[in-house]
């Protein structure tokens, strides 16, 4: 039960990030590998769900690791649900079978040569997706004490791995909270990691889904995450989960809410991607974590505006990773009507989209 958790299981921390941050000394950078969070490589590639949700908890493909190696890409992001490995009620046991499915993700990719970024997309005490959470990550010492314990166990795990090879980012899009809670929340998470391994390259969501940069961590010496979903009623055109999508005009691209309402590469650029642009010039890398339309946007509309986001963010040195590579918004088995797809190694190929990625 949630009422076992106690510190006893709970290493102790050192001063390690909170004491460098306190104090306005960024923390020591000598001793990291290359890539370092003042400024993230330009990976590109595509988020991988085999542990997304809890309810279809699967080991991780080689043959996409594979895929997009061959296609030039060297980014995976595992979004993950800590319901794969443990429970709420017993938040501290782990499901040692499961990662060792992480594990094995982790060195397919340093086989494929690409950089695996574990996230968790659902952390104890959080979630952006229903179910809610039994404890509240932002408010209640016990989840927060949990999620440490998880992202600790990770870090014990993987310790001495290059950051070449392996990210963590902490929590998928926080939302419905206020910033000296999540930057509480974030610091509390870093120090749990670097007590066990001070080099782990570190990665921070922004505020509000993801979408609003945290200056207010930028001491931590983490790096920050984006998305690439506006305008929203592009993006998620007929989205099943979102409710009265299907009753939204058919997009184009110029978005038009209406004459004087207009959606262009000009816009996306001055109110999304301005505030990020300013962050990264303060000296903290920023990598675009999600992306992509989802397959009801019409196909030359989704390329038109993909386009316009992948020059922003190639103008920027900006990497990114789609969402997601076999499914709705992805290059594999989409599900698009209006795709003429190619058969490729058992799958339905979006060569169009594909090419466009690998051009940027």
């Amino acid at each position: 039960m949630l009422e076992n958790l106690n510190r006893r299981h709970f290493i102790k921390l050192g001063l390690s990030a909170t004491a460098f941050a306190l104090a306005g000394v960024p923390f020591p950078l000598a001793a990291r590998d290359n890539p370092n969070p003042n400024h993230l490589p330009r990976w590109r590639g595509f988020n991988l769900l085999e542990k997304f949700n809890g309810d279809h908890n699967q080991p991780y493909r080689e043959t996409d690791f594979q895929m997009m190696a061959e296609w030039g890409f060297d980014f995976a992001r595992l979004p993950m649900s800590y319901h794969c490995w443990s429970k709420p009620d017993n938040w501290l046991q782990m499901d040692e079978k499961v990662l060792k499915e992480i594990d094995q993700a982790v060195a397919i990719g340093r086989k494929y040569k690409i950089h695996v970024n574990l996230n968790l997309h659902r952390i104890p005490g959080y979630c952006v997706n229903p179910p809610e959470e039994p404890l509240n990550l932002w408010k209640d010492e016990k989840a927060l004490e949990a999620a440490a314990f998880h992202w600790q166990t990770f870090a014990r795990r993987y310790k001495g791995i290059s950051n070449k090879r392996l990210s963590f980012d902490l929590i998928n899009e926080p939302s419905k909270v206020e910033e000296p809670d999540y930057v509480r929340v974030v610091t509390r998470l870093v120090e749990a990691i670097r007590a066990e391994d001070p080099k782990r390259l570190i990665i921070a969501d922004g505020m509000h889904y993801g979408t609003k940069p945290v200056f207010g961590i930028k001491d931590l010496q983490v790096g920050q995450s984006t998305r690439g979903y506006g305008p929203f009623q592009l993006t998620h055109y007929k989205a099943s989960w979102v409710s009265g999508s299907d009753t939204w005009p058919l997009p184009t691209w110029p978005y038009k809410q209406s004459e004087t309402d207009v959606w262009d590469k000009a816009r996306l650029q001055r109110e999304i991607f301005a505030p990020w642009k300013k962050l990264s010039n303060e000296n903290v890398g920023v990598h675009v974590g999600e992306w992509g339309a989802y397959r009801h946007t019409p196909h030359d509309v989704s390329l038109a505006w993909m386009k316009d986001n992948l020059e922003i963010w190639k103008e920027n040195g900006w990497g990114w990773s789609l969402w997601n590579l076999r499914g709705d918004f992805g290059v594999l088995d989409s599900g698009r009507a209006d795709v003429a797809y190619e058969d490729y190694k058992g799958h339905q190929l979006d060569r169009k989209m594909l090419a466009l990625l690998q051009a940027y």
